[in-house]
Parts: structure tokens; sequence; C-alpha cells
């Protein structure tokens, strides 16, 4: 059985990651990374590298997806796997950079509670805006990354490469999962993976917004453990 890898996003832990690990440890050991060990991509992606088994399987939601391009480009060969979730290969925009620099000034300022709460509105799908329980996890797994990890993922989120021209390079089994009215990465972006990877395949998730795993578990569940048995 191949080891799993899990990257988790911006501000999330583990945590992200729990309807998957229960559902998919039958498949392989399972190990959810650390995004706070590093202050670029290229650190980030080699910490994990570090730790990781010599060969693995790999999936990354969002940021996670950006990690993995970088974990792509840094040893391919210990990939055998890949799945893409709600993420996209390009780099920021001028004005998307602006928003992250005005985000993180405004928690220095001491309002991460309202930083946080305002990256609620944007990764959870409508229907789910009052979800007790996905507010609950989203609001512990700000504070488990803190004012400092959310300072350094920044950094790191802003100063990515673009990952299009690295795309046709990937030739291992790619998934493609996104929620179908994800505001942050939408399904266009996820699309321009599946064209980009050969063989790729792309699952949209209805009813579903950036936090697929959360928000709609037994979909990205089923999706997973086809890619990992296929």
């Amino acid at each position: 059985m191949t080891p799993l890898v899990l990257v988790p996003g911006l501000l999330c832990t583990a945590e992200l990651f729990a309807p998957q690990v229960a559902a998919l440890w039958p498949y392989g050991s399972i190990t959810v990374a650390s995004t706070l060990e590093g202050e670029t991509m290229a650190e980030i992606a080699a910490a994990i590298l570090a730790t990781a088994p010599p060969r693995f399987a790999l999936a990354g939601l969002s940021m996670g997806g950006y990690i993995c391009f970088e974990i792509m480009r840094q040893a391919p060969e210990r990939v055998s796997k890949l799945a893409l979730l709600d993420t996209s290969a390009r780099p920021d925009a001028p004005q998307q950079v602006a928003q992250r620099h005005a985000l993180l000034e405004q928690a220095r300022q001491g309002d991460f509670a309202a930083v946080a709460a305002r990256g609620l509105t944007a990764v959870l799908h409508p229907a789910h805006q009052q979800d007790a329980a996905l507010r609950a996890i989203h609001e512990r797994m700000g504070q488990a990354v803190g004012l400092a990890g959310l300072a350094r993922e920044l950094a790191a989120v802003i100063g990515r490469p673009d990952s299009r021209p690295d795309l046709a390079a990937i030739t291992v089994p790619t998934l493609v999962v996104v929620g179908a009215d994800d505001a942050v990465t939408p399904p266009d972006q996820a699309e321009e993976l599946a064209a980009a990877i050969a063989g790729a395949r792309l699952v949209v998730v209805p009813e579903c917004g950036h936090s697929t795993t959360l928000e709609q578990p037994a979909a990205v569940n089923q999706a997973l453990v086809d890619w990992l048995r296929a």
C-alpha cells in the first residue's frame, strides 16, 4: 500500500483532512504535513520531503496544492500519484497580493479573529455559511496556526512561482477536485489544471465551496478512494 501525504491550505491544520483520514486509512499510512516549516514554497516543500516516505501519493488543498507543485519540482520521482484540490497553478495577480498584505496588516493590528471570519465567508458555500460545526473547525484551525504562522504562509503564497509551465511535466496519475461554487479557486482554474496534465481526472463537487474536504466529505472521499485504487 502506498503511503499518502496530505498538505493543508492557508490557516488550516490536519483537521482539514479529518474526514479523509478516517476514510482512507485502509489504503495505506497517512501523514498530514506541516506548512509552517519555512517562509517560501521551496523551504516548505523541502521540509515536507525531509520527513516524507521514500515514495508516496501526494494530495494538497488550496495552498497545499501550491506546495504540491513545488514538491513535484524538487522530487518528482518520489511522488507516485497526485491529487490537487481547490487549487490553481497561477501566481497571485497584483490585486491578490495587495489583498493578502492588507489581511496580514489587519491581523497584526490585533484583529486576527476578524481576519479568520472574513476567510470563512470566502471558503464556504453560501448554504454552509451558518454551519456551526464547520465554522468551529475553521476557527480552531486558524487559532492553531496563529498570527506568526499566517505571516509565514502568506509570504510563501505571495512569493510562489507560476506553476503553469510545469504542468506538462507531470506524468503520474492525477486527480483534480473543485467545489462547483468555489469562489477562491473557481472551476475554470481546475479545468486548466486537468487540461494541462496528461490523463488527469476532473471531479466537480456540487453544492460546495472552497473547503471541499469538510463541506462535502463523502464526495471527496469517494474521489480519493477511486484515485488511490486506480
